[in-house]
């Protein structure tokens, strides 16, 4: 599997955005990782398709951006997203029971854009299932999603297990209290991909820090 590190950009100082996304850009990152949230689905606001659209106006070309929703009705903003050159797309699997999962990821896919399947803490990893053949990624939360800086709830590693022995290829990645520790414990658990705020944005040289999480996953899967 391939390792993955994604600085969020919710831990970037909002006075300097464009600096701050140029600084992901440069550190080495496989991509930037952009949570929006709505106010409803999670108790806080953030990003908006403008802000992706600076994010493809500064990142070179090629560099991925990552795409979480955390909204209520992502399929009312999943395409504005889209257009505004996020590569993935990911949206929560908590709204299954009104949400046309295999439609949206179908619209999706059909643009080009990798489809991401989100998991709260509390939700199993049995959700998904029946999902798995539509997704090229499954994220698990290991915080509850809302604000960044929280502590990494170790109660999620047997999902992120579960969810490898059921999908042995697919991408798995872990969002929420990550450094080098708790990226260690998820990637044994089998999380290949991983989200860091607080932890990276908060380095003097996020390139080093970059690496030096990268070099601590790929030695648990065993590419050291």
């Amino acid at each position: 599997m391939k390792i993955s590190i994604l600085p969020s950009l919710l831990s970037a100082d909002l006075g300097r955005l464009g600096a701050e996304i140029g600084r992901v850009a440069a550190s080495g990152a496989d991509a930037l990782h952009l949570d929006v949230m709505d106010g409803h689905f999670v108790p806080n606001l953030s990003f908006s398709p403008a802000t992706a659209a600076l994010c493809r106006k500064v990142l070179p070309e090629g560099f991925a951006l990552n795409t979480h929703l955390m909204m209520t009705n992502p399929e009312a903003y999943a395409e504005r997203f889209a257009q505004a050159g996020s590569t993935t797309v990911q949206f929560h699997l908590e709204l299954r029971e009104r949400l046309n999962v295999r439609a949206l990821a179908a619209a999706l896919q059909a643009r080009g854009v990798r489809v991401g399947l989100a998991l709260n803490p509390e939700t199993p990893a049995e959700a998904a299932y029946p999902f798995l053949p539509c997704a090229d990624e499954v994220l698990c939360m290991t915080v509850h999603p809302g604000y960044g800086g929280q502590a990494f709830i170790a109660d999620v590693l047997p999902k992120i297990a579960a969810l490898r022995e059921r999908a042995p290829a697919l991408d798995i990645m872990v969002d929420g209290g990550i450094n080098r520790e708790t990226a260690a414990l998820a990637a044994r658990a089998g999380a290949n991909a991983f989200v860091a705020g607080s932890y990276l944005f908060a380095q003097a040289d996020m390139a080093a820090a970059v690496a030096d999480l990268r070099a601590v996953c790929a030695a648990v899967w065993g590419r050291a």
